[in-house]
């Protein structure tokens, strides 16, 4: 049978909601909104947008904003027996964020190690806070991706393995067009409806175990 490799997103993903918009609304003056549509409509790149409107936030904050994370968000249904049924059948699972690691690591440590956690970097250094980008764009990719996901796949993903991205959003977009097969919600869906890309949808993380069952008997 081929080698299954998964790449999984986080926000609006494995939480329901996405964080960085719960934390701007709570914490960040309304600039943040206009620079939010902008990434959206696809005016400015993410890197471009995340960064500004973390910077609207002081330092100060940071604990303020981990703790908020950690008490509202809300893990969505079957993430947990996902995460062992991945591990019993040694299927690779790497988490591939937009997020920020003072909210992606608090959130996933019961379920998944650091090594296998992909995401933005908070610098909390100076007065306001500032994002690093350990995993920007390699020279395939010009999209200003911040944490960029096709990139990571091209390092990640070995020749022989069978690659399926699950996500939801416009962040998940370029990698999905990688992938031999997407399990897609929201905007992700309606993308890989669009492309007619090979994908199934999924509500809960039970409907993510059974396409990958389903996917593992047609590559026996």
């Amino acid at each position: 049978m081929k080698n299954l490799i998964l790449f999984c997103d986080f926000d609006g993903t494995v939480t329901f909601k996405d964080n960085i918009i719960e934390i701007m609304k709570k914490f960040a003056p309304k600039e943040w909104v206009s620079l939010k549509d902008q990434v959206l409509a696809e005016e400015i790149p993410i890197k471009d947008g995340v960064g500004k409107m973390f910077n609207l936030l002081p330092s100060s904050l940071k604990e303020d904003m981990t703790e908020y994370v950690l008490e509202n968000a809300q893990i969505r249904n079957g993430f947990s027996e996902f995460v062992l049924y991945v591990k019993e059948h040694n299927i690779p699972l790497y988490i591939v964020s937009g997020g920020i690691d003072f909210f992606v690591h608090p959130i996933l440590s019961p379920y998944i190690e650091k090594d296998f956690i992909y995401c933005n970097k908070g610098d909390f250094s100076g007065e306001n806070v500032q994002i690093r980008w350990p995993h920007s764009c390699d020279s395939q990719c010009d999209n200003g991706c911040g944490c960029c996901k096709p990139s990571l796949l091209r390092t990640l993903q070995k020749d022989d393995a069978f690659t399926i991205v699950i996500g939801d959003s416009v962040t998940d977009f370029q990698a999905a067009k990688q992938a031999d097969f997407v399990i897609a919600r929201d905007y992700l869906l309606e993308k890989c409806e669009t492309l007619k890309l090979p994908h199934a949808s999924f509500d809960t993380f039970y409907d993510v175990i059974s396409e990958i069952k389903r996917v593992r008997e047609e590559l026996k």
